[in-house]
């Protein structure tokens, strides 16, 4: 997503003879406010090299910018250096956006004049992760049902491993301290020794050596989560 930055007091024009400069540097000749365009500079057998100047990242100058790829091939958008990490934030993401719609993203130094070509136009590769796909593969399939609504905030979501927890949580609860192999069996939560053991939601204490019981806080999860241990136990008697 485009984030907002412009800057209070700059006009869009105060980037042009910093931008034609760099171009007419590299042989062009420019000129400004060509049709719908901020900057057109041309160069003998190229297109047109298009650049639209806004004095800062916004949807309404990615969607100009993208309106003119009808034009050319060749299409940059401009806008002022800022500082602080908040802008560093924006250039980042707005950087990775650019290149996704084959844009170039200039930057624009209005202290000094100085300008920077962060990228330049070109088709946009998709570059995946393999280890975040297996995770989000994972997850799908370990997830039992669909307990969440798609939108939802993040914080408190139903993951595969939360239901993990809450399914050696319901046998602590059931049996009191119990030994984590028996508690693995149970609830059929192959990895319920490290997942006690690590305690990421602080609802398991280690008692003895190798058993388990339910803390406070896991007291309180177990009604907390009522609903959501009633539909697993359900689901695993229907499976059964």
């Amino acid at each position: 997503m485009a984030r907002q930055t412009g800057r209070i007091g700059i006009r869009e024009s105060e980037l042009y003879a910093p931008v034609k400069a760099l171009l007419e540097g590299q042989g062009y000749e420019v000129k400004g406010e060509i049709g719908a365009a901020d900057v057109v500079a041309m160069r003998e057998g190229e297109d047109p090299v298009i650049v639209e100047l806004k004095t800062g990242f916004s949807l309404s100058l990615f969607h100009q910018a993208v309106e003119r790829q009808k034009l050319s091939d060749a299409v940059y958008v401009a806008v002022p250096r800022g500082t602080g990490a908040t802008f560093a934030k924006s250039l980042k993401d707005n950087k990775r956006l650019c290149r996704r719609l084959g844009l170039g993203l200039i930057m624009v130094r209005l202290e000094t004049g100085l300008v920077e070509v962060h990228c330049d136009p070109a088709p946009y590769r998709p570059c995946q992760s393999k280890p975040r796909k297996a995770r989000l593969l994972r997850e799908f399939a370990r997830r039992v049902g669909d307990p969440n609504e798609g939108g939802s905030t993040r914080q408190g979501l139903m993951t595969a491993y939360r239901q993990d927890a809450l399914r050696c949580l319901k046998v602590l609860a059931e049996n009191g301290p119990t030994k984590a192999a028996q508690v693995a069996k149970q609830s059929g939560v192959k990895t319920a020794r490290r997942l006690m053991a690590d305690d990421h939601y602080g609802w398991f204490e280690r008692v003895d050596t190798g058993i388990y019981a339910v803390t406070p806080k896991g007291q309180s999860a177990l009604g907390d989560y009522a609903t959501e241990i009633d539909r697993l136990s359900e689901l695993a008697e229907a499976a059964e």
